[in-house]
């Protein structure tokens, strides 16, 4: 909750220094968002890299079929709620463009005082391909000393992201503000946020209710009282906005739906790491709202966007537990897939971070599900 305080202090910050501070100010206010944004850019490829190495080759051993079944249930549900989004956002994208603009091409009204460029040390999709054969392969040869250095080289990396990058944001957003209101565009791109944000919550409301109303009739239990064990997992998210802060309430909650110990035990962790779909339904709804305000993007359509979310499913395994972090993995796709840029990529994170305690509470709740059917499926193969 402090770091929505100080985004919004950020955008506040920045439309002051944009409206009324000297031009030297604001110039180095966006030298200091084009520092972040090397930086950021510089750090995806090994998030990616060492999140979902680390992940892969962590992976609980000596339960394939809970493991599959998890894996599979989880990918499809993220899939599913991003393909949702899509859809709704391919109908309300041209209603929230308008005739709204937003600076988002490589040319800015502003200009930086330092011209440095921090290159990553690999591509996107390198370090994705690097981190699964590195993964699996430490995981079946069980390489404990390789094992020992990719989860090291995590915590290095979160320790940048929770010490540099996530608390620098609110500035790296500030300059890009303050750059729009320098362009006159910032008081019609503001004016979309409430609209996009609304849209969002609702679809996050709308995929639980589709996720426990046919769960509950499938299975014969009541929808209402699976929701209402759950309900506590979902407030706590909200507070936390961390899914594995809340993995001891979703336990719980499960357990009180009726899933089995040793399934919840399994499961409910697990899809804390690996089910995102309320990230998804945030990330996909935000990404289509930018590229709608931006003069230099078309909105997607289906057949468009689905390829990126098949590939958002995969990327959200390496989604750090810190506060914005599913939208720090999804950078990566943002600018490789639908060609973001900075200006877009900085209107993403603000939109995201809105309201990541949302998606992270419908993540938290859906992984109730989640262990239901993993927990019925079970049943049925032990019969």
């Amino acid at each position: 909750m402090k770091l929505i305080l100080k985004l919004v202090a950020g955008i506040v910050l920045g439309m002051l220094i944009g409206a009324f501070a000297p031009e030297a100010v604001a110039r180095a206010l966006y030298t200091a968002k084009v520092l972040i944004g090397e930086l950021i850019g510089f750090t995806i490829p090994l998030i990616i890299l060492f999140f979902i190495c680390s992940g892969i080759a962590g992976l609980p051993k000596g339960a394939n079929h809970l493991l599959g079944r998890t894996v599979g249930f989880a990918y499809g549900s993220t899939v599913v709620a991003g393909t949702l989004a899509i859809i709704v956002m391919t109908w309300a994208a041209p209603y929230i463009s308008g005739s709204i603009n937003f600076h988002g091409g490589e040319e800015s009204a502003l200009s930086s005082f330092i011209d440095i460029e921090i290159p990553p040390l690999m591509g996107v999709m390198s370090a994705l391909v690097a981190a699964f054969a590195f993964g699996i392969g430490i995981s079946q040869r069980q390489l404990t000393q390789l094992q020992q250095v990719v989860d090291q080289g995590k915590e290095v990396i979160d320790g940048l992201l929770s010490k540099v990058i996530i608390p620098a944001l609110p500035f790296y957003i500030a300059g890009v503000f303050a750059d729009m209101t320098v362009a006159g565009t910032v008081a019609s791109t503001l004016q979309t946020f409430a609209v996009v944000l609304a849209i969002a919550l609702v679809m996050h409301w709308v995929w639980l209710s589709v996720l426990y109303i046919g769960t509950g009739l499938l299975l014969g239990r009541s929808p209402w009282m699976l929701l209402k064990n759950m309900l506590p997992a979902y407030l706590t998210a909200l507070g936390t906005m961390s899914s594995a802060a809340t993995i001891p309430v979703s336990l719980k909650a499960s357990k009180d739906n009726g899933v089995k110990e040793h399934i919840a035990n399994f499961s409910v962790p697990l899809c804390a790491t690996i089910h995102l779909s309320g990230s998804t339904i945030t990330i996909v709804t935000c990404a289509m709202a930018v590229m709608a305000l931006s003069p230099t993007m078309a909105i997607g359509s289906l057949t468009e966007m689905l390829p990126f979310v098949l590939m958002l499913g995969i990327v959200m395994i390496a989604a750090p537990g810190a506060p914005g972090g599913a939208v720090m993995s999804a950078l990566g796709l943002l600018t490789s897939m639908l060609g973001f840029t900075d200006a877009a990529i900085a209107l993403m994170i603000a939109l995201y971070l809105a309201q990541d305690s949302f998606g992270t509470a419908c993540n938290v709740t859906g992984d109730g599900i989640i262990a239901l059917w993993v927990d019925r499926f079970s049943d049925k193969t032990s019969a």
